[in-house]
Order: structure tokens, then sequence, then C-alpha cells
């Protein structure tokens, strides 16, 4: 049976769950690959996401139904967390694995679960998570605060799924307002929302799909991760001082006047990893200050300066990616954007005058797919607004 087929099955019937969880994607236009070194960064929560109906069991037993993967999922929420088996259930084993870490759990739950946009670029395994954790701790009695479903989405994610990323993500989702923007400090773990400035000119986020899927477990990400750490580290050790073990050690932690003494030294490929961090770091400042003022402008292009940061420094991003990056700073009413997400295949974002979507749309599919006539069925543009973080709905 199709996906097609299968949704309209479900669809009837999703009134017969007792609850339904809506938990957003996230765009992330200035802190780009900063989290895990403990850096600064901002997002948005978008009106698109992932939906999970469901009802608690009465026994252990979860099952999950999923209407945009195959097969389905069933395991008991009090065993012990099993070895990943490289399936999307891995995540809602994930989230029972850092909650029970916390909490007794004795109540699984019965559920069907969908996404609103192609993986890739969004954070979906993010959010996905997020919901997971709040529908168990919901069967479970368990009240959590926002922030709390941050930490414990993330250590799912790290320790169980096997992704070395820090609290953007699940911030984002979790933390968004539709009316501001999430400033998070990824080393105190301070957050604010920043409300837009009555003077800031109205935009949209458009969303680029590559048409080039991805997964960043597979990916170069947690490569970077180390080469970051290792940059640190070579700091250190050039200067004569302790060094910490290294999943102790962080950017953040080490003065950029440092790294300026020490950056010759260090082989070209860490010296540029740590100037991204650096250098993203005095961009988010920036870019919270011209937020604050309504100055859409020059945030966007801030974020355009994150990007390029992103190819030359931080080296991600894959042809197809900056091929979409390159077209879009080229056009009119675009206020600037980056790759989403950790920059390997997946997405792009901008922030768009919504006078020149159409315009945008139909240039920069038709600019793209002259040179990658491969992707004709699955490139995609979809256009998103900045939203509430993760809820019962």
């Amino acid at each position: 049976m199709g996906n097609f087929e299968k949704c309209c099955i479900f669809a009837g019937n999703m009134d017969n769950y007792q609850y339904h969880i809506f938990a957003p994607y996230r765009v992330c236009p200035l802190g780009a690959h900063v989290d895990h070194q403990h850096g600064l960064v901002t997002g948005f929560a978008i009106d698109k996401g992932v939906d999970l109906w469901f009802s608690p069991s009465t026994g252990p037993s979860v099952h999950l139904e999923s209407l945009t993967f195959e097969g389905v999922v069933d395991f008991d929420i009090d065993a012990p967390s099993q070895v990943k088996e490289g399936h999307w259930g891995d995540y809602a084993r994930g989230a029972k694995y850092a909650l029970k870490k916390r909490f007794e759990l004795k109540n699984g739950i019965t559920g069907v679960i969908q996404g609103s946009l192609p993986v890739g670029g969004l954070s979906s395994s993010a959010a996905v998570l997020i919901a997971y954790v709040m529908a168990f701790a919901k069967a479970n009695d368990i009240t959590l605060q926002p922030f709390e479903v941050v930490k414990i989405a993330s250590e799912a994610e790290r320790e169980y799924i096997g992704l070395n990323n820090g609290l953007l993500d699940q911030a984002c989702i979790a933390l968004g307002k539709k009316d501001g923007l999430l400033f998070l400090d990824c080393d105190s773990n301070e957050w604010r929302i920043i409300k837009r400035h009555p003077d800031m000119p109205d935009f949209e986020i458009g969303i680029f799909f590559s048409g080039l899927t991805r997964s960043l477990v597979n990916s170069d990400y947690n490569l970077r991760v180390y080469e970051c750490k290792t940059a640190a580290w070579n700091m250190l050790a050039y200067t004569d001082q302790p060094l910490k073990t290294f999943d102790k050690t962080f950017l953040r932690d080490i003065p950029k006047t440092l790294f300026e003494k020490t950056r010759i030294a260090m082989p070209a490929r860490f010296a540029r990893r740590a100037e991204h961090f650096y250098s993203e770091y005095r961009r988010v400042r920036q870019g919270v200050t011209a937020w604050e003022t309504g100055n859409l402008k020059l945030f966007g292009k801030l974020s355009f300066d994150s990007c390029e940061s992103s190819i030359h420094n931080y080296e991600c991003g894959s042809p197809e990616l900056i091929a979409i990056y390159e077209i879009m700073r080229s056009l009119p009413g675009v206020y600037g954007g980056r790759f989403s997400g950790a920059g390997f295949k997946g997405a792009c974002i901008a922030l768009v005058d919504p006078a020149y979507k159409s315009e945008i749309e139909q240039t920069l599919t038709e600019r793209y797919l002259e040179q990658f006539p491969e992707y004709e069925k699955t490139f995609q543009v979809n256009w998103v607004k900045p939203d509430d973080g993760a809820r019962f709905v």
C-alpha cells in the first residue's frame, strides 16, 4: 500500500486519537555550525513541521505508524533501550532512552506521525524527537518545562541517534515564537525571544530544496565537530595550557586573541574551522542588534556572509546548494539567506520580500534546473512564516 493510500485511510481516523502534537521545523538565519562549540545562535520555528496523533496505552506497549515512511514500530517503553535499527523508529526509541534516564516510564502510546515537508535541512529529526518526548511524558503524567524538553531531545539525538549536535535545533522547535527571533547562548543556555521591531518590513521565508536528500549522521557533520575541537586543542597546546578531555573542549572557551596568535602554526583546515566560529560569533552579535533595530537589510546581509564563511571556512555545501545560494543572492527581493542545517545536501533558506515571491520562485527554479536538470522532479520551493514552538493542538 502506498503512502497516499495509507494517508487516505488514516485521515478519517485522526479524531480517534486523544492528543495531537505539532512540532515545527526550524530555520537558523545566523549562528551556523557553532552550537556544538557553545556559540551564539538565532532561529525561528516555522509553520510547517511534524504532526503526531496519539493516545496513551494502558500498558508499556508503543505502536507507531507513519504517513511519511513505510513500516510500523513496536516496542515496550519499560524495556531497556535496544541497539539502533537504522529505521525511523529509532527516534521514538531515542526519546524513550533519554526520558528513562530521568523518569520511570510505564505507559506507551499508540499513534500516527507525519511530516509536512521533504526531509533535509530543517531539523525534522529534532522535531520528531521533541514530539515523542512530549507524547511519552504526557502518557506518563510527567510535566516538562520547554527547556527540559530541549535538553532531553538533544540528549537523545547525541547519545542514541549518534549526532554530536548542540541545542540549536531543539531550542528553536520548542521555544520559538511567531512574532520574534530566538537568541540562544549555547554556553550558558540563556535565551530570549526578540520581538520584531514595529518598523521592520514584512518578510517570508523561502525554503529551496535542492532535490538531494541527506542524513547528518552519514555526512561530514560529526567530522566538522571534531575538527573544531582539534583547533581548540591546537591553540591550547601551542601556548602550553592544560588540555581538557575532548568532550569538554570547546572553541567558546578560548579567546579570539589566542586564535590570532596561534592560527599560523596550526594546519590550515583547523584554522579555517576556528575562523568560521569566531566570525560567526561576531555576525550573530551584529545580527541581533540589526534585528532589534528593525534593520532587515543588514540582518539579511549578515546571513549571506554567514553562508560565505560556511562555504570557504567551514567547507560545507554541495554543488547543488552552492548553486542555489549563488542564484538567490543575485535576485531582487531577497534580503539574505544561507544553507539550512549543516549544509550537506538538503536545502537553502532565504528571507524575502513577499512582493517578489513569484518572481523569485520562477527565476530560481529555471536557473537551478538549467544546471541540474536531474532534479526536475525533486526540486521544491516552499514558502513559510515564523510560528510558535512545539505544542498540543
